[in-house]
């Protein structure tokens, strides 16, 4: 029981947050109060800043977050879902493909940014933000510096397409699965997704939140083969013989629940009225991670960024994005 009091003063804070963000946004004609949450959790984070014995609370906005997303299965359609299922599977191989080999080579060849920077800068853009850099930074043994460089680079970009993107999708007409797919194949992080595909509409949101998934899976399978490269040109830990097991080490466990979700509700197990209760919690939880995730930045980490690494990642992500819109377009 202690250690669950311990995260009350910190969960007060996120729901006091969340909810003056609310009363804001029935004030003030803001499209999403998710969006307005992050942006009131860092004023405060960054102006007030957060007591010291609320920060273990605070810190659990992670958990919300996933498990809001595992909920968010019981809203989301099996059939929609197998019906754009080989689509989505090419448009995120493909995406992550281009955007680690377009990083590197900018990165190697362009600004001459030390490798291991710029892998740190490739698996952080093409999965799944931090969490990429930070699996990839265990089986490569980069510099402490270069993982702050690249983890800051990414929460830099992760705060501006959180605001970028959906002025974009608004600007160029996007549909809610076009802006949905776009956003969740091309920018970072799964909170900063989440934040603008619900920012747009709900649709979005859930076809967002898809495609990021299905990238965020990819997380093992890049860690391993930064692994393997580094390995054999001995600047990096050797995981031979051990490859399912890290892949499920680094795997996001709460996929699994997210998709366990998905098969029970479309089975019929829950009715129309339960789905609901289930669907509005889940944006409860939403409200809470993100005014948490607000809370969680500082400014003063975009500093040790660079210019370098910022360009490398500005550079990646323009042409991506722009590529994957075109297409998107195209075939959407």
């Amino acid at each position: 029981m202690a250690g669950i009091g311990r995260l009350i003063p910190g969960l007060l804070i996120l729901l006091v947050v969340g909810l003056l963000a609310r009363a804001l946004t029935a004030v003030v004609p803001i499209d999403s109060h998710l969006v307005v949450v992050i942006i009131v959790g860092a004023l405060l984070g960054n102006t007030v800043g957060v007591p010291e014995r609320a920060t273990a609370g605070v810190e659990t906005h992670g958990l919300w977050l996933e498990t809001g997303i595992v909920l968010m299965g019981a809203s989301v359609a099996l059939d929609r879902l197998i019906e754009a299922g080989g689509l989505l599977l090419l448009v995120v191989v493909g995406t992550v493909c281009v955007t680690v080999l377009t990083v590197e080579i900018l990165s190697r060849s362009v600004l001459e940014i030390p490798e291991k920077l710029g892998s740190l800068l490739a698996a952080g853009s093409g999965i799944c933000g931090v969490s990429a850099v930070a699996a990839v930074a265990g089986s490569i043994d980069p510099d402490r510096r270069q993982i702050a460089y690249a983890a800051a680079t990414v929460l830099l970009f992760d705060a501006i397409t959180l605001v970028v993107y959906p002025v974009i999708g608004r600007a160029l007409g996007l549909s809610d699965v076009v802006f949905g797919v776009w956003a969740g194949a091309t920018m970072f992080s799964t909170g900063p997704v989440t934040a603008a595909g619900f920012a747009y509409s709900q649709p979005a949101g859930e076809w967002a939140v898809l495609v990021k998934l299905a990238r965020n899976a990819l997380i093992g399978a890049v860690a391993i083969g930064y692994a393997i490269y580094y390995a054999r040109r001995g600047e990096g830990d050797s995981i031979e013989g051990n490859r399912v097991v890290y892949l499920w080490q680094t795997f996001p466990k709460f996929i699994v629940g997210f998709l366990a979700l998905l098969l029970v509700a479309n089975l019929g197990v829950f009715s129309t009225a339960q789905i609901a209760v289930i669907e509005n919690a889940s944006n409860w939880l939403f409200l809470v991670a993100f005014a948490g995730l607000g809370l969680s930045i500082d400014v003063r980490e975009f500093r040790n960024a660079g210019f370098k690494p910022a360009a490398v990642v500005f550079a990646s992500l323009l042409v991506v994005s722009t590529l994957v819109l075109l297409v998107l377009r195209t075939v959407l």
